[in-house]
């Protein structure tokens, strides 16, 4: 009865160890609506804030490079998809995306078409880019993503002469997987990497630009909690429970009935 008991007490404390982690799992809801991005920036500094599971749209011409800004958390492997509508009439294009941190640093994708060529009668061409997970510390010498804001820039490579200047339409989104323990690391940055601007709202010059204001929805690192947390417990449960049960098979029945009392 003890040993029911114990194994209860130790199958509830793992449903409260494993709530958070399923809770840090859910993907955050989608921000569709009239507040989507409707132009992109043309740099760095201008790059239009857009939040995850955010569409955004913009208008432009064959040549330009688009820009866009998002933020993304220790823990999250963003995935970066954008859709560019070609004009009637063209001949083959090679359409590219690529993706800084916020120290500007290009990150290389894991998989995906990050780069595709669109024929002379293909009305429309899909990238993607899944980056690797953002860690929470590196070292300084290393190339990895680490939290803070992350700019996407869409350009065509390649374009024939006839074709720059020609109207192109564009929609970009950008979501995240919560990879969970799995990625965790021993330390974290002081900051995140935000030194990233935007522009002022109705302004296209770039020195009217102000700090970048995007953040996760529940601020930076908001992933402190890792599934690391729930299994260290669970093990060490089950590490008692084993202990438990191994002396209550070694240790006997007790002194036997016919033994005299000492």
């Amino acid at each position: 009865m003890r040993m029911v008991r114990a194994l209860s007490a130790a199958l509830l404390t793992l449903g409260l160890a494993a709530a958070p982690a399923a809770a840090d799992a859910s993907p955050s809801p989608s921000q569709d609506g009239a507040s989507a991005p409707t132009q992109a920036g043309t740099s760095f500094r201008t790059a239009a804030e857009i939040e995850q599971g955010q569409p955004a749209t913009a208008s432009g011409s064959t040549g330009d490079y688009l820009y866009w800004s998002f933020p993304a958390d220790t823990g999250q492997r963003p995935t970066v998809k954008a859709t560019v509508k070609l004009p009637e009439s063209h001949a083959s294009q090679t359409w590219q995306i690529d993706v800084y941190d916020g120290l500007r640093r290009r990150q290389a994708c894991q998989y995906g078409p990050q780069t595709r060529t669109a024929a002379a009668d293909v009305s429309s061409v899909e990238l993607a880019c899944v980056l690797r997970t953002v860690r929470a510390w590196s070292e300084p010498w290393a190339n990895d993503p680490l939290p803070g804001t992350y700019y996407v820039r869409l350009t065509a490579t390649g374009v024939a002469t006839s074709d720059l200047g020609l109207p192109i339409g564009s929609e970009v989104r950008v979501d995240s997987r919560d990879i969970g323990g799995s990625a965790a690391v021993d330390g974290s940055l002081a900051e995140p990497l935000v030194p990233g601007v935007a522009p002022k709202p109705g302004q296209e010059r770039e020195d009217a630009a102000v700090p970048a204001g995007l953040e996760p929805e529940d601020g930076w690192a908001s992933g402190w909690w890792s599934d690391r947390w729930g299994w260290t417990a669970v093990g060490g449960i089950l590490a008692a429970l084993a202990g438990v049960g191994g002396y209550a098979l070694t240790r006997g029945s007790g002194r036997p009935s016919r033994a005299p009392a000492a």
